[in-house]
């Protein structure tokens, strides 16, 4: 591990700007597989209303990732009473929650996370935590605390397994009494985390970096640092066809009971890993810390047969905990290892499935090392299985109906780079929905920076890149099961009689062909859909009213909207609806430029205000509006409507 302080970094003032530093710092660091609140805390003195100076605890809560840390992200709490709380009996969970949210100095800020209670018991100023892979790996064997002595002497406190909470706080205060404080600069919770100490940031974050490059060491010196697919033989399979990824991810949600975003990694080290003959060994033992179980549970599923997993926690929840209160799991895997897939991790979200993914990758690699140290140990099943039933419990579906109607939902929007169909991706993104875009600009890859969002781009009249660009959607989210086609061209205007046979041909090949292929290779996988494949397509005012001068764009459209009728004829009894909109005179999309406009207004001998409401409300349209109008055709009010064509145009005389 490489030690990134800059030291000529200006921070913030005191000890909560070096915090915010600091934590930065670590959660740009993958190896230390940083996630979740309560990693790194601070105390400082600060004068209360009274004037006299209190201690004040700063610690993480949760509310951004590592890497984008900043003070918002910690709760200032009051470090006395939270300390003192390691001297109570007993404490219920309700009594614990109201000491954390009673603690903070700043009403308004969140609620601390139970760590807390570990950072206030600690007598450090700074406190970092993180779950190094190496680490790990020598903590999960056999004889991990003899091994982790012998790696870092007294140097590191190794604590046994406790709750996180007022339990962990509790032992470690106890340990600490008989432990000689300054020869400590670091401790372990096995298969929770390594914490180090310090009087100053700097001094803490470099205690992280040795003690990780000693167990690095120890490591290579058993030659146990290498990666998975170095020491496995990788046979390269038969790529996998798009409609078995959607199989594949509609039967888990099926058991859960709602839609979950599905990623494919097939890369050399997840092959490997899930091609091993000893895989099926090395995962039933679980993860390699409690947080890993609520992110990725205790079995992965292997192969695709999922009644059979579901058969399989079944049987290990009534051979361990029979009489147990906690409510049962939803039984559904968040992550798949499958030799022709590789590594398959599942949410609710893309960010849910891209976190159990690095989680997970990070665990296999925990797994391997230890295996070469003498044998992978985890929890044990009856706690694994009791913070599998915590953390996965039948939850109320964020379905139709909630805050997020589409979450879990993948939605592919055509042209989606500008106007209305970038407005449909925003509108979809809103609800909750995974969404990829085909836009043959290809500053759609980078059009936004978040997990749940994929642009592609392609060219919609070269077949062969739609298929493409279906492959790593597919691979991506796992399916599909909302269509918007919208990408299309407006030609200048042009009467029949100047036509040619190039710019007839353009036209509907753009406007026309692409959109068949686009709906051929959708239709297998919507019909895959678990709440069933929905369409929607983006028509034209020029099909219910034509205007001279647009023979090759009506008849385009028209054509369009015939072959998403039929579609919705033959697609009904799949369950696929399909619905078309037929808008008007929006004008903020590309083609109306200002001078454009000026120019119409003018012909008609109107102001460009006039032009733009010239229907019956006298209303202006926008993409927006559009976009909104979609995404809910797209949602439960329109469940029970499919071939409907609505007009968006504010009212035409000659529609009407």
């Amino acid at each position: 591990m490489e030690n990134h302080w800059d030291r000529d970094a200006i921070l913030p003032p005191g000890e909560s700007g070096q915090l915010v530093y600091v934590t930065r710092l670590l959660g740009h660091d993958e190896a230390l597989n940083l996630h979740g609140g309560g990693n790194t805390s601070a105390k400082q003195k600060q004068t209360g209303l009274p004037g006299e100076d209190e201690e004040i605890l700063y610690i993480d809560n949760g509310r951004f990732s590592p890497e984008y840390a900043d003070l918002s992200g910690f709760t200032p709490v009051r470090r006395q009473p939270l300390a003192a709380l390691v001297q109570w009996p007993a404490l219920s969970i309700e009594q614990l929650e109201n000491e954390l949210a009673c603690s903070r100095k700043v009403s308004a800020a969140p609620v601390p996370p139970p760590e807390t209670i570990l950072h206030a018991a600690l007598p450090y100023r700074f406190v970092l935590s993180a779950q190094p892979d190496v680490v790990l790996a020598i903590a999960s064997t056999s004889d991990g605390p003899q091994r982790l002595h012998e790696v870092f002497g007294d140097a590191v406190l190794v604590l046994p397994y406790a709750a996180t909470g007022l339990h962990l706080a509790r032992a470690c205060a106890e340990a600490l009494r008989d432990q000689a404080a300054p020869a400590l600069v670091g401790m372990l919770v096995m298969y929770q985390r390594l914490y180090t100490f310090g009087e100053t940031a700097l001094q803490a974050y470099e205690r992280m970096v040795d003690l990780v490059n000693q167990a690095e060491r120890y490591l290579d010196r058993h030659a146990a640092l290498l990666p998975p697919s170095t020491v496995t033989a990788i046979a390269q399979p038969e790529k996998p066809a798009p409609r078995e990824v959607a199989a594949l991810r509609k039967s888990i949600s099926a058991v859960a009971g709602y839609s979950l975003i599905l990623q494919v990694h097939d890369d050399a080290d997840s092959l490997a890993f899930s091609q091993r003959p000893d895989a099926a060994e090395l995962t039933r033992q679980g993860p390699a810390t409690a947080q890993n179980v609520a992110l990725t549970r205790r079995l992965p599923m292997l192969g695709r047969d999922v009644d059979a997993y579901r058969e399989a926690c079944q049987q290990a929840f009534d051979q361990y905990d029979p009489q147990s209160t906690l409510p049962r799991p939803d039984l559904a895997p968040r992550i798949v290892l499958d030799a022709q897939l590789g590594l398959c991790a599942l949410g609710r979200t893309a960010a849910e499935a891209a976190l159990a993914a690095r989680v997970y990758r990070h665990t296999t690699g925990v797994m391997l090392r230890a295996k070469v140290l003498g044998g992978y140990q985890s929890l044990s099943p009856g706690t694994a299985l009791a913070l599998e039933s915590r953390h996965f419990a039948i939850s109320p579906s964020a379905g139709w109906g909630g805050a997020m109607p589409f979450t879990g939902e993948i939605a592919l929007v055509t042209g989606g780079a500008s106007g209305i169909g970038k407005a449909c991706v925003e509108s979809l993104l809103a609800r909750g929905a995974a969404v990829a875009t085909m836009d043959v600009n290809p500053r759609v890859s980078s059009m936004l920076d978040r997990p749940d969002f994929l642009g592609l781009p392609c060219d919609l009249t070269d077949e062969a890149a739609i298929l493409r660009a279906f492959e790593v959607m597919v691979k991506t989210f796992g399916g599909l099961d909302m269509l918007v086609l919208n990408a299309g061209i407006f030609p200048a205007g042009c009467r029949i009689e100047s036509l040619s046979l190039a710019e007839w041909r353009k036209v509907m090949q753009i406007n026309l062909d692409s959109n068949l292929v686009v709906l051929r290779e959708a239709y297998p996988l919507l019909k895959l859909s678990p709440r069933g494949g929905r369409v929607v397509v983006n028509a034209s005012k020029n099909v219910l009213a034509p205007g001279a001068g647009a023979a090759a764009y009506s008849s385009s459209k028209a054509a369009v909207t015939q072959l998403a009728r039929v579609a919705a004829l033959e697609w009904g009894k799949d369950g696929i609806r399909v619905n078309m909109v037929h808008p008007d005179a929006i004008f903020d999309t590309g083609i109306w430029t200002e001078e454009v406009l000026k120019a119409r207004a003018a012909h008609y001998g109107l102001t460009v205000q006039q032009y733009k409401t010239r229907n019956v409300l006298g209303v202006e349209l926008n993409s927006h509006y559009v976009g909104e109008l979609v995404a809910e055709m797209l949602g439960p009010r329109f469940e029970k409507i499919t071939g409907a064509q609505i007009p968006v145009d504010g009212g035409s005389d000659r529609v009407i």
